[in-house]
């Protein structure tokens, strides 16, 4: 399955998988952006995503840890 930044749910479990052990508030964007980025499935364009986007796949990796 293709993701693309829309899919936020998808995304922040993918992340949870990909890096178990990150500190996700006090994540730094930039970092989130990449790790977006480099999933396997991840296939939209970089420019598309934004402060509103990034904050929602944060907030959704959030409780993807509760």
């Amino acid at each position: 399955m293709a993701l693309k930044w829309t899919d936020v749910q998808d995304i922040a479990i993918a992340l949870e998988d990909a890096h178990p052990d990150v500190d996700v508030v006090n994540l730094r964007f930039t970092d989130l952006h990449r790790w977006v980025r480099e999933l396997p499935d991840f296939q939209d364009d970089p420019n598309k995503s934004n402060e509103k986007i990034l904050e929602a796949i944060q907030m959704a990796w959030l409780a993807e840890r509760d």
